[in-house]
């Protein structure tokens, strides 16, 4: 189409042009991210969502009417501009952009819009709060950095849709108004004005759904899809995130492998330039936890757990005699520490106190003896076993947590990472990407005195361990599998109950009553019966992948446009105040308002 009163169309993105196109004839439309007027000449750094270019307009090619009016150009100003493109004088080249070999001489020129004066500069380096950015995030998204991180978000969704259809995947769409079931967080709820007292939930999830697809025949199914929950939110979460959603029927867990594997190969080809070998390691869940302290281990460096249970295991040090007679455990690392003060060693303890520990047992290595810290607790027999299980050498200091198993592993695993980062011993060029396979099937709460699924009620114990469920369920494990890329979890899923008798003794086991399990999932019981086949997917967090992809740290970059960490919109001003009426006609009425 025919753009401005001079109805000329665009030839050439802005960021387009490079020395190739030296003595071409273009037409280019943008906003002007640069005016500099050196009094017989202007130049404008155009800018559109490929990058930006440097025009040149100068009198003796576009005359001076259009001069006194390039002189008037302010950013944000949209043009557009016919000019030939030139290769820049030796020594004006410009490494800072990709189009600095050349630059268009302008001879003529539209001005498409004005613009008025932006609350912030628009350049990368912007010095302005995240707040006021997101209030204005129609102009935030104009930086060239957040335009590369929306096009990543683009290539990426178009690889895996392409690489997930050529292998006879289905993309379908599930709804978006649904009942509320309970999936690990607060549902978003939606009332429905035709049933009133009634409520639809938002979609935690799309999992009932795509397992009714595999019992409608449907064996291949994927979405990138949005998802919802109500929950406090971090750096890389979001109240409304994307997934990409897959399953398939008569598939293995290994099949299925094989086909993430390669779609995950593709993505790194061609955004990273990097082929990942195949196939991925598989770790179990019970070696992560044991050696890194997490279910998704940064495996980038060392500084790995030792089991030290059975070095104290006769202990008379009053603290460790509690932990072994409760039936806790004693983990320790060793790490190159031994040069850090007193303080230092202080706040590694404060470290450890966040995530449970009573405290951080701790000395350090020198001349084959421990000294300094808790040494003085250890015998002369434990120091020498702590030695030979910890692989400790001069210079180095042991680190040392005792408690539950769960507290144990979270305060290391929390510390091992902080060492890893304030050492530098993290190999930042590394693509570590492996499963972690064999989680529990479910957790037991000593709060509620009963047991919880660890990933949802719908996940098959692993055939062998079926007998268990009624005998020892703590000791059942899942089929069920985490893909992680540097201790980052991508995704996980695993393979469903597909059986009617599997299923209701997984409710049995959890404490849902038959009552309860048919008013909840009623409709997947049912489907149950009709033939159901052996099924198995998982989910991508797809604004997490864009986020490590792109080498931010903040997910709100990689979503056009994100929430805060209140879960609120400041550019739309949302969530706000509906007016009575409507709330009336839903049979709503506001108790509180804080």
């Amino acid at each position: 189409m025919a753009i401005g009163k001079r109805q000329w169309t665009r030839t050439h993105m802005c960021g387009a042009l490079r020395a190739q196109h030296a003595d071409a004839d273009v037409v280019l439309f943008g906003w002007v991210a640069r005016r500099r007027d050196l009094g017989q000449i202007i130049f404008v750094d155009l800018r559109d969502r490929e990058g930006i270019v440097q025009v040149v307009i100068d009198p003796a090619s576009v005359g001076d009417e259009l001069m006194e009016q390039a002189k008037t150009l302010r950013g944000e100003f949209v043009v557009s501009i016919r000019g030939r493109v030139r290769t820049r004088p030796e020594g004006t080249r410009n490494d800072g952009i990709e189009t600095g070999d050349v630059e268009v001489s302008a001879t003529d020129f539209e001005i498409l819009n004005e613009a008025a004066v932006p609350p912030f500069v628009i350049v990368d380096d912007v010095d302005a709060s995240e707040d006021l950015r997101l209030r204005y995030r129609y102009l935030d998204l104009r930086r060239t950095r957040l335009q590369r991180m929306l096009m990543l978000r683009h290539q990426v969704a178009r690889l895996a849709r392409n690489h997930l259809s050529d292998a006879g995947f289905l993309e379908i769409e599930t709804p978006v108004l649904t009942k509320s079931t309970p999936e690990g967080a607060r549902d978003y709820l939606v009332p429905s004005r035709v049933s009133p007292g009634s409520f639809y939930a938002l979609p935690q999830s799309p999992q009932l759904f795509k397992q009714l697809l595999m019992v409608a025949g449907y064996d291949r199914y994927f979405q990138i899809v949005k998802c919802f929950r109500d929950e406090d939110l971090r750096a890389d979460r979001q109240p409304e995130f994307t997934q990409i959603d897959i399953e398939t029927s008569f598939l293995s867990r290994d099949d299925l492998f094989v086909h993430i594997e390669g779609m995950m190969a593709a993505i790194f080809r061609e955004v990273k330039g990097v082929e990942l070998p195949l196939p991925f390691e598989r770790m179990s869940y019970r070696e992560a936890m044991d050696r890194f302290g997490s279910d998704k281990p940064d495996r980038r460096f060392g500084l790995e757990l030792r089991d030290l249970t059975a070095d104290f295991a006769n202990s008379e040090f009053r603290v460790f005699r509690g932990v072994l007679d409760a039936g806790g455990t004693i983990r320790g690392i060793c790490a190159p520490v031994g040069s850090y003060s007193r303080k230092q060693m202080d706040d590694l303890a404060a470290h450890v106190q966040v995530f449970g520990a009573q405290g951080l047992f701790w000395g350090k290595l020198d001349g084959g003896a421990w000294t300094g810290g808790s040494s003085k607790f250890l015998s002369e027999a434990e120091g020498r076993a702590m030695i030979e299980t910890l692989g400790a050498k001069d210079g180095d200091a042991f680190l040392i947590v005792a408690g539950k198993p769960k507290v144990a592993f979270d305060a290391l695993g929390a510390l091992r990472l902080k060492l890893g980062r304030d050492l530098n011993l993290i190999d930042d060029a590394k693509n570590d990407l492996f499963w972690v396979v064999d989680f529990p099937l479910l957790e037991w709460s000593e709060e509620d005195g009963r047991f919880y699924a660890m990933h949802h009620p719908f996940t098959s114990p692993r055939d062998e361990d079926i007998a268990l469920m009624e005998t020892d369920p703590g000791k059942v494990l899942a089929n069920a599998y985490d893909l992680v890329w540097n201790g980052c979890e991508l995704g996980g899923g695993s393979i469903r109950i597909h059986r009617r008798d599997v299923q209701a003794l997984m409710f049995k086991t959890l404490g849902i009553g038959e009552e309860e399990a048919r008013e909840k999932f009623g409709f997947l019981l049912d489907a149950l019966a009709f033939g159901t086949p052996p099924h198995g997917g998982l989910a991508f967090g797809f604004d997490r992948l864009i986020m490590l992809l792109a080498g931010t740290t903040n997910i709100r970059d990689v979503i056009a446009f994100p929430k805060t960490a209140r879960a609120s919109c400041l550019m739309t001003a949302s969530p706000s105040v509906v007016p009575n009426s409507a709330l009336e006609d839903l049979g709503i009425r506001v108790l509180r308002t804080t």
